[in-house]
């Protein structure tokens, strides 16, 4: 779940105690976390993007919101056949609504277990799915629900069937795959929730057994409490959780050092959260292992050594904000070395006397885990990067890496939903492509509601990413 960057977010946390689990292996078979799928809804072999615009008009209706699917080839993003999905879509459910914001949040995986990656867009209201086809997203559905705020996919009892964890006012469910085309899943399981949260939901493989686990941030009020970490096994996702014992909010999980256990890579934040939109920001880093989390950890910011830029707040109050470093986060091989790399937004970085252009920077794994050696940064006014940075842009405020090319390296879409194109806030997105020595402007594209004959005004294009 994607917070809004102006918006300053209360929270608080129920701290658990943190406990290992001892967990009998196998003396021969090496640990591997489950691998995330590729979101590729043509089944082409390249991955596609799936961009939301959930402030964009739809048939004359403001605010009504719509997807731009964007679909990956041997050249690129492929964005002379871009298609636009809303709920004017054949088979989605109701009606473009003023200000319905459909794509606020969306999450990609083979629902029905056809081997098409498949769509579902949540706006906190009715639950729609797009189903992948040979000729990408088609026909749309239902998934049957009460009022949720956000969705995420994942495999949580290592079936190999995509199941969908949903996190509602007062449950937190997962429903298990397949999925049938009337949006039924096999079965159902859920936990009720506390008055703080959860906030946000990361899905990875901690443990390294095949089944995906589950990580939520909480918060009550101005407070926010510790992260928790749901095992999934061979019979599901548990019911109980574990405290992190740390402050944190979004993320991603991925094996940074590649010992076959999946790492905690989130925004960390202070437990009084009320002003999270003024903070320089840092990424926290919790290592996996059989049992969980492990004690090991560690702590990236922009004043780390060989991280681009400085580590600068905001004033309370003032006009400028933080530069919120792990604002938004993605993993993905950029070098093609197995190390998966973490594409962090900084969309508070303060270029020159502009506040708040937004930049990027790519951390790189290694067999030391993640740290800021050969850390590259990336903003509107780095040589070959179309643009020019504004103020109050916020390059960076959503990433995706994935390989839209199918060269073996991962691309980096970055998302700028403030981006003034001939309306203010309509939005675009960029495409870094991945080489061997990291992200590269050589062959870098640029594109907007603008150029895909999308409603521009005020869309905020670029705002979410699916992966």
């Amino acid at each position: 779940m994607r917070r809004s960057l102006i918006a300053a977010v209360a929270v608080t946390a129920l701290a658990t105690p943190f406990a290992l689990v001892a967990t009998a292996g196998s003396a021969s078979a090496a640990p591997r976390a489950a691998a995330k799928p590729v979101t590729d809804f043509n089944h082409d072999g390249y991955a596609d993007l799936a961009i939301s615009a959930p402030h964009g008009a739809v048939d004359g209706v403001a605010g009504a919101g719509y997807v731009s699917i964007v679909y990956g080839s041997a050249s690129g993003a492929d964005t002379a056949h871009a298609k636009q999905v809303d709920r004017t879509t054949d088979g989605v459910p109701g009606d473009p609504e003023d200000g319905g914001g459909f794509g606020a949040s969306t999450s990609a995986g083979d629902f029905d277990g056809d081997g098409y990656t498949d769509l579902v867009v949540n706006n906190g209201k009715t639950d729609a799915v797009l189903w992948g086809s040979a000729n990408g997203l088609t026909k749309g559905g239902e998934l049957p629900g009460e009022y949720t705020t956000g969705v995420e996919a994942g495999d949580f009892n290592g079936d190999g069937k995509a199941d969908l964890v949903v996190n509602s006012s007062s449950t937190l469910e997962v429903r298990y795959g397949p999925f049938t085309r009337a949006g039924k899943p096999a079965s159902t399981s859920s936990v009720e929730n506390g008055d703080d949260g959860p906030d946000d939901l990361i899905v990875g493989d901690v443990t390294g057994d095949g089944a995906d686990d589950l990580v939520t941030s909480h918060s009550f009020e101005e407070m926010q409490h510790s992260s928790r970490l749901w095992k999934g096994s061979k019979d599901g996702l548990s019911k109980t959780s574990t405290a992190t014992k740390k402050f944190t909010t979004n993320g991603v999980i991925a094996d940074v050092n590649k010992d076959g256990y999946g790492d905690l890579v989130a925004r960390e934040v202070d437990e009084v959260s009320e002003v999270q939109t003024y903070d320089a920001g840092a990424v926290r880093v919790v290592y996996g292992s059989a049992s969980g989390f492990s004690t090991r950890t560690a702590k990236i910011d922009q004043a780390t050594a060989g991280v681009p830029g400085a580590s600068e707040a905001g004033e309370i109050n003032s006009s400028d904000k933080g530069d919120q470093f792990g604002y938004s986060l993605s993993a993905g091989d950029v070098t093609g070395d197995g190390y998966p790399d973490i594409a962090v937004g900084v969309p508070g970085e303060n270029l020159g006397s502009v506040e708040d252009a937004g930049a990027i920077v790519l951390l790189k794994g290694g067999a030391n885990g993640l740290t800021g050696t050969g850390a590259q940064a990336f903003n509107q006014d780095t040589a070959a990067v179309p643009g020019v940075s504004e103020k109050d842009d916020y390059f960076g405020e959503a990433v995706q890496l994935t390989d839209v090319n199918k060269d073996g390296l991962a691309d980096l879409t970055v998302g700028v939903p403030q981006e003034d194109g001939t309306t203010k806030d309509s939005g675009a997105a960029w495409l870094f492509r991945g080489a061997k020595t990291g992200l590269t402007t050589t062959g870098i594209t640029s594109f907007s509601p603008s150029s895909l004959g999308t409603e521009e005004s005020g869309a905020g294009f670029g705002y979410e990413i699916a992966g």
